[in-house]
């Protein structure tokens, strides 16, 4: 008993019960509202009908007594008076003495008033004594006699008595269908709702592998279910970052503090002379400055990834940034004897950073310069260019090297993750990491294509709506 109160306490605790219970409520008051209308429309046209009957039988009958007198109106009241289902009628002197009639009884003050209006009355045929209630009219004949005619509102009544069950078993139909349906409705969305809680119960606990089930219905359920799967494949990719990241810091890590810590060993053991171990001392400089850099690259790729760079974010031209940085790396390419060509359209509007932009492009330039130039003398050429496309900025860097070949394009975007073939040539595999970061951070995307030779690595970024300046209007003069 106390397990069923429960899951109905639970029941009407929900959202569902509640939302459906108010839809209830509102719906059984416009029911009885409009059936409230309908209800008083056809007694008020019942009533007028009544009246409408009665005015018409008192000038029928003020004719007879006008044209026949007394006696042709006595006979004709005698005579309707008695046919099936006849109205009230009354003929009285001006003392009230009944002349003709099938009134037997009435309140001493009725005569006495004018108008329509309701009052009881006892038939003359009738033997019961409880009083019936209709709808009459005094009319004043000359000579001082009344004439009284009136309609039973016996038909209105059993009207009324049919409305008042009419609402009585629609609250019942109203109230029984909507407790079923309210209930069937808030059973399904509570199984849905808690299947939900089940399975992100098992994903606090660490099952990242679990995911909402997705009815297929395309509702609101459905739509939260696609957005928490989503965003639960998203922690599961930054998860599976973070352990990868872990594991590489181990591995890629360990090979240049290993050397560092065996050079200032050796530099302990063997150094004769300050000069031997100041040049120790430099050697242990430069790993340091090499790991302080890869740990600041970490560290911003981290923050790209995280989102915590969109404060300085700002609206510039990219064609600029582009040009300025290929100016940077002109001599640079001058000396390494590749010949560096820029192409890059005018009015590039953007909206991010132009520093970490600037940091992108210099870390392509930089592995174009390594790994990109070709050893053949005449396919020395670096090209960088920058174009509108199709509502994009794309900003390319193209070599003639060996390139990359297509199934690993996708794994050298991870961190540390560098080919057999650039093992031997510095570098710690976090260049393109840190790109595909920034390219991710202004909603863009970072591409490798062949360049047939080479590697073309192309930076899609959303091109910003420029809004146009409204001409001004022109008065006549």
């Amino acid at each position: 008993m106390s397990a069923f109160m429960s899951a109905l306490g639970k029941l009407f605790r929900t959202t569902a019960f509640k939302l459906s219970f108010a839809y209830l409520l509102i719906f059984t008051i416009f029911a009885f509202v409009g059936l409230g209308y309908v209800a008083w429309n056809a007694q008020r046209l019942l009533t007028q009908q009544f009246i409408s009957t009665i005015e018409s039988e008192i000038d029928s009958l003020s004719n007879l007594y006008r044209f026949g007198g007394l006696r042709r109106l006595v006979t004709s009241v005698e005579r309707r008076s008695r046919a099936p289902g006849a109205l009230i009628y009354l003929v009285t002197t001006e003392a009230g003495e009944r002349v003709a009639g099938n009134v037997g009884a009435l309140p001493p003050e009725v005569l006495g008033r004018t108008g329509q209006f309701e009052t009881l009355y006892n038939r003359t045929d009738e033997t019961e004594t409880r009083p019936d209630v209709a709808i009459v009219r005094v009319y004043l004949l000359p000579g001082g006699f009344r004439l009284l005619v009136g309609r039973d509102i016996e038909e209105r009544r059993r009207l009324q008595e049919i409305i008042h069950r009419a609402f009585g078993y629609s609250l019942l139909f109203i109230g029984v269908l909507g407790c079923l349906g309210g209930w069937f409705i808030t059973r399904r969305v509570l199984k849905r709702v808690d299947d939900m809680t089940d399975i992100t119960r098992h994903i606090m606990a660490g099952d990242l592998g679990g995911r909402l089930k997705v009815a297929g219905t395309g509702d609101e359920l459905d739509r939260l279910a696609e957005n928490l799967n989503a965003m639960l494949d998203r922690i599961g990719e930054l998860m599976r970052g973070m352990q990868e990241v872990s594991d590489n810091i181990a591995h890629d890590l360990k090979t240049p503090l290993t050397r560092l810590r065996n050079k200032a060993d050796e530099a302990l053991r063997t150094a004769k002379s300050p000069d031997e171990l100041r040049t120790a001392l430099d050697a242990t400089i430069d790993e340091s400055d090499n790991l302080i850099r890869i740990f600041n690259a970490l560290l911003m790729i981290a923050r790209l990834e995280a989102g915590s760079a969109r404060e300085g974010l700002a609206d510039f031209d990219a064609a600029e940034a582009v040009r300025g940085v290929a100016e940077l790396y002109d001599a640079l390419a001058e000396e390494a004897g590749v010949d560096l060509e820029v192409s890059v359209e005018d009015d590039l509007p953007v909206h991010g950073s132009r520093e970490l932009l600037g940091q992108a492009m210099s870390n392509l330039l930089d592995n174009a310069l390594k790994y990109g130039a070709s050893s053949d003398s005449r396919n020395k050429t670096i090209s960088v260019s920058a174009h509108r496309r199709e509502g994009e900025v794309c900003i390319a860097v193209a070599d003639r090297g060996p390139g990359i070949p297509e199934v690993e394009r996708g794994r050298v975007l991870e961190r540390f993750v560098r080919l057999e073939t650039a093992r031997s040539r510095p570098g710690f595999g976090l260049g393109l990491s840190l790109a595909a970061a920034v390219a991710r951070l202004h909603g863009g995307v970072l591409r490798l294509e062949d360049n047939e030779p080479g590697l073309r690595v192309v930076l899609a970024l959303p091109l910003k709506a420029v809004e146009l300046p409204q001409p001004a209007l022109q008065t006549a003069a």
